[in-house]
């Protein structure tokens, strides 16, 4: 464990945004957090709880309150701990920033989940270039304790792995799952779609966005479709991806994934915004506002 953990950020040059990785374990320097820090988080955590009412899947909004997160303060990753390896065996471990690829697989893997131990500043209430502890705890954390879905976490680390070893091709394949489904993913409830990806649920635009803008497509969850769909990292999403149910996403990632990076290999990429023949579609979006540069 480092004694003093360092904030490693992205970098800005003239070519925009430059990821910096850092693999060191830290603890939680709780004590540190200036005022300034927890007025912070309650902001956001106040501001995104307001927006998710409604537009959240249940058992996310459920689960924050079984960890007890509140606006009050920053929560400790110690006392979450305890409430997350009697649920499912995970444990959140502190970590400077950005981590490499395999790294970060290996931590899945092994059900550690890495949470940045510093939050954002005030001028970045509204956009931070990589995550921070806000969207690490408020966005990630919550659905750790679904069991289903903690073990898909679980087997994509493996997964993650395993491709590391394959090709670079198989890693952009599997990056797309991740996504297009634990960053940006909906699910279909009784009552409509629901968020539960973390990169929606953490951000005010995106929250209001992917449910309500008819501008995106909502399509579908297919795993080699969403393994040739390119993606959106500086704008809201071209298209969003729509699950029935964790344990879909469970069911899909138990094969081998060898042969189907095999057969990918041989096909094009699709574009962000692209609409299949056999896509399941629930809403063809507009188009309305999209970027026109190349897709990630």
């Amino acid at each position: 464990m480092s004694s003093e953990p360092r904030r490693v950020e992205n970098q800005l040059t003239d070519k925009g945004y430059v990821p910096v990785y850092t693999t060191a374990v830290v603890d939680q320097p709780w004590d540190s957090y200036t005022p300034e820090d927890h007025a912070t988080w309650a902001t956001l955590f106040r501001r995104q709880r307001e927006v998710l009412k409604g537009r959240a899947c249940n058992e996310f909004i459920e689960n924050q309150t079984r960890f007890r997160m509140t606006p009050d303060q920053i929560p400790r990753f110690e006392e979450l701990n305890a409430v997350l390896d009697k649920a499912t065996g995970w444990q959140l471990i502190g970590v400077e920033g950005l981590l490499p690829e395999l790294t970060f697989f290996e931590h899945l893997a092994n059900r550690r989940f890495p949470v940045t131990w510093w939050i954002r500043r005030p001028d970045q209430i509204d956009y931070i270039a990589e995550p921070d502890m806000f969207h690490d705890l408020f966005g990630h954390v919550p659905l750790l304790l679904n069991p289903v879905f903690a073990d898909y976490m679980a087997a994509y680390g493996r997964g993650g792995v395993k491709a590391h070893g394959i090709s670079a091709e198989a890693l952009v394949n599997l990056t797309r799952l991740y996504w297009y489904t634990v960053e940006f993913g909906l699910i279909r409830q009784d009552d409509g779609l629901r968020i539960y990806g973390s990169g929606i649920v953490s951000s005010k635009g995106e929250s209001i966005h992917c449910l309500e803008s008819a501008s995106p497509n909502r399509i579908g969850f297919d795993l080699k479709r969403i393994m040739r769909t390119r993606y959106r990292i500086d704008t809201f999403q071209k298209t969003y991806f729509v699950i029935d149910s964790f344990e879909q996403l469970m069911d899909a990632t138990r094969p081998d994934f060898v042969p189907i990076y095999a057969e990918l290999a041989s096909k094009e990429s699709l574009p962000a915004g692209s609409v299949q023949d056999d896509d399941k579609v629930y809403q063809r979006g507009s188009g309305e506002g999209w970027a026109t540069d190349a897709d990630a």
